[in-house]
């Protein structure tokens, strides 16, 4: 009997299962996220191979609630570099997120709430479907910034100090 090789080098499926494509580490930084929810989004084929390659922009993105649907508003998705003008999308056009009519209706609830407002955070890929994840904040103010970073050094201090007694 003949023993067969495993191949070790194939990649299974789930290694790209969640694959980050975008994030918005300066809405972690401006808003406290009290609630993140995460929604579909629809898109242009363009758009789609563009957000894979990596040229999306988050940073001055938002989300709001017209006429019963969520929109994302102000994110910068590259034009295709191999596509010609004709078949290329706009950059910052709106795109519409695709959730359930209960978390609009809850979301919009709380948005109506002074100072909560929806923003993008990051892009993933879940499988062969791009998946946005939108977050609920509520803006920091100057001293809650300046608290935050006091208490991540002292963490930081705190935690290469044991390791250096390990």
């Amino acid at each position: 009997m003949a023993k067969t090789k495993q191949n070790k080098t194939k990649k299974s499926k789930n290694s790209f299962a969640n694959r980050p494509l975008a994030d918005n580490r300066l809405a972690r930084h401006q808003y406290e996220i009290l609630e993140k929810i995460e929604t579909g989004i629809e898109l242009l084929g363009t758009e789609v191979k563009s957000i894979r390659a990596g040229n999306t922009n988050l940073r001055d993105g938002f989300c709001l609630i017209r006429k019963g649907e969520l929109q994302l508003h102000n994110v910068h998705i590259s034009p295709l570099n191999n596509a010609g003008n004709f078949f290329n999308h706009e950059p910052l056009r709106v795109r519409r997120l695709l959730a359930h009519r209960k978390e609009i209706n809850k979301l919009e609830a709380q948005v109506n709430k002074k100072g909560l407002t929806l923003v993008p955070l990051s892009i993933t890929l879940k499988g062969s479907w791009i998946k946005i994840v939108v977050g609920l904040g509520k803006g920091r103010k100057l001293h809650d910034k300046r608290e935050n970073e006091k208490r991540k050094t002292a963490n930081r201090e705190i935690k290469s100090e044991l390791d250096r007694y390990k």
